[in-house]
This record gives C-alpha cells, sequence and structure tokens, in this order.
C-alpha cells in the first residue's frame, strides 16, 4: 500500500457536505483505505473566473492502485457525485486531485506527480500541512516555508477533521 495525499474541493451546492461525501466515496473503493483527513478550510477560488469561495481538504489515504488506475477511480467518483466538465479553475460540485503519491515522480498528459500546483495553492498547503507538518517538498522547500511565501488571508479553517466521518 503507498502513501498518498489527495486534495479534495468543491464550491458548488452543499460544498462542506460535498467534499464530506467525496471522503466516504473514497473509503468505499476495496484498494484505497482513508487514514486521516485535515480540517476543512474555506478558500477563496484560484483562477481568473469570478465564483464562490471553495470549502478544500486533504486526505491521506493508503492506496493499492498505480497513479493512472487511481486517477481514473477519483475521475469516476467525480461524475458519480455530479461533477461535469466545465471552465478551467471554474465552479465546481468537486474536485479530487492527487497531490503525492509516495515519493513517486510520474508524468503523463493526464497526471503530473507531484501535482505541479502544489506550492503555489494556500488551500493545498494548509491542510497538507496540518497532516505532514515535516514534509519536504520535491522542489526542495519545506511545507512551512512554501505556505510563508503565499499571500496570506487565501484560507481559514471551518471546522476540526474530528467531525468528518470516516
Amino acid at each position: 500500500m503507498e502513501k498518498v495525499f489527495v486534495g479534495i474541493g468543491s464550491n458548488l451546492g452543499d460544498a462542506q457536505s460535498q467534499v464530506e461525501s467525496a471522503i466516504s466515496h473514497i473509503n468505499k473503493i476495496s484498494e484505497l483505505e482513508v487514514i486521516r483527513s485535515a480540517s476543512l478550510y474555506e478558500s477563496k477560488p484560484f483562477g481568473p473566473i469570478e465564483q464562490g469561495n471553495f470549502v478544500n481538504t486533504v486526505v491521506e489515504i493508503a492506496c493499492s492502485l498505480e497513479p493512472v488506475e487511481l486517477l481514473k477511480t477519483l475521475k469516476e467518483i467525480e461524475r458519480t457525485m455530479g461533477r461535469a466538465q466545465g471552465v478551467r479553475w471554474g465552479p465546481r460540485e468537486i474536485d479530487l486531485d492527487i497531490l503525492l503519491f509516495g515519493s513517486r515522480e510520474f508524468s503523463s498528459n493526464d497526471l503530473n506527480l507531484p501535482h505541479p500546483g502544489i506550492t503555489h495553492r494556500a488551500f493545498v498547503l494548509v491542510p497538507l500541512a496540518e497532516l505532514e507538518p515535516e514534509l519536504m517538498l520535491a522542489d526542495g522547500l519545506t511545507i512551512g516555508k512554501a505556505i510563508s511565501r503565499l499571500e496570506q488571508g487565501l484560507v481559514w479553517p471551518l471546522q476540526r477533521a474530528a467531525t468528518i466521518n470516516l
């Protein structure tokens, strides 16, 4: 089983329920086991599209799938939960992104590992730091140093992870 971190976000409908439901969907896949979840955070949207704030978290999972298989599985969960293809960085019912897949590096048209946007996205770094405060990122930055380089006030906590039913 590989240690994998998955970023989860939503800003349509009941975003908090969507995120919690996504965690439940992930945990129902026999090749995946949610080990722990960071708190839920509200964040300003990333990108040029005017839209509402997101609810985000990061989960650590144990995974027996290969990276491309995991990506397909997460995309199927997104479809099941009603995600429609929309504008890049636009509003969405649910978004599931593989952030880190153990220490693997991988690149294809559909998947890059580690996720190339980690160091630029507070909504990923803050919950990831909650789970792995000593994490060293692929570019040599500590997670704390990466967070300190970002604009402040982009992410704020909603609730503790203990209230999320795994």
